[in-house]
């Protein structure tokens, strides 16, 4: 059964030897198999790869950077189509990516995206599908995901049910467009016990106190829309666009983003110089992937408008 050693003599060997192999917690670890390292890599990797749209913007805000915000409506011209623009918009810079969807009734949205929506709406694509494509493409997405939606989708399949869905899904936020603050109660609370960050929007017409109360309440940044109106394509930044920043900026630290009629690289660096700390990009990036000849041809289109964005925004 092995040589005779005495006790005492055995256990002051396995002593020494555990000494020598664990003088130190590092020096333990790499003692232990690889299979165990090989287990604790996968994990610590899971662990950063988790994205908060606040963590984002943080991080970007300690770097002295400014967010590229694009906007897509899911399903326009199909969903494969969208799935690949997603992983496009990633590897051109997107910081944050908002993606839409298509809704019969978008109240906020103007002609560009309605007519996406429509379209969209008509291909077959429904929420399920969206859900479905989102949670193939989000392992491969640096950017955070926040999901754009109107009320009724989310009334219709139940506020928990829904925010857990697109949280498995890898969403990393959600914005809903025709809630007014105080309706926001319930859909927080669902949002908070999946996982999730809700956005909040401020307009031109929002007195200053409650755009103090609106941004207490948002998660991730501040969407400040530029206009008073639907979104759309716009020649030109509305110059009280400055003076609603600094309000803004006066009532709260978070990160303020711009959006609404942003569609040239002169739009965002208008906006950076007048210190907001997001850029957000949605007709212009959804009409040139909708509306070209082919899908090849919108993302081409679509990329290169991305790419003159994203070097108009301080990275």
């Amino acid at each position: 059964c092995g040589p005779n050693i005495p006790a005492r003599q055995t256990r002051s060997t396995m002593q020494a030897l555990a000494k020598q192999r664990c003088s130190g917690r590092a020096a333990c670890l790499m003692a232990r198999p690889a299979q165990f390292r090989t287990r604790l890599n996968v994990y610590n990797a899971a662990a950063t790869s988790s994205k908060t749209v606040s963590g984002r913007m943080a991080e970007l805000k300690s770097q002295n950077k400014v967010a590229f915000i694009p906007f897509l409506v899911a399903g326009d011209p199909n969903l494969d189509t969208t799935a690949t623009a997603l992983k496009k918009l990633d590897e051109v810079g997107a910081d944050v990516i908002e993606l839409g969807v298509p809704y019969s009734d978008p109240l906020a949205d103007g002609a560009v995206i309605h007519t996406a929506a429509t379209r969209a709406l008509q291909h077959g694509t429904t929420l399920n599908s969206v859900i479905t494509m989102v949670k193939a493409v989000t392992p491969s997405l640096k950017a955070p995901l926040v999901l754009f939606t109107y009320y009724n989708p989310i009334i219709r399949r139940g506020m928990d049910r829904f925010c857990a869905q697109i949280k498995e899904a890898g969403v990393s936020g959600l914005l809903v467009p025709d809630l007014p603050l105080e309706e926001t109660t319930a859909i927080r609370a669902a949002c908070e016990r999946a996982g999730l960050e809700l956005v909040l929007l401020t307009t031109p017409t929002t007195p200053k106190q409650r755009m103090a109360d609106i941004a207490r309440q948002s998660q991730g940044f501040v969407y400040l829309v530029s206009v008073t109106g639907v979104t759309g394509v716009q020649e030109k930044v509305q110059a009280r666009v400055e003076q609603l920043v600094q309000t803004l900026h006066d009532v709260t630290d978070k990160p303020v983003a711009v959006g609404f009629g942003v569609s040239k690289p002169e739009h965002a660096q208008q906006i950076v110089s007048w210190g907001a700390e997001g850029v957000i990009c949605g007709s212009a990036l959804v009409k040139a992937l909708g509306e070209a000849s082919s899908p090849e041809a919108g993302l081409a289109s679509m990329e290169q408008l991305a790419r003159s964005l994203r070097s108009a925004i301080p990275q």
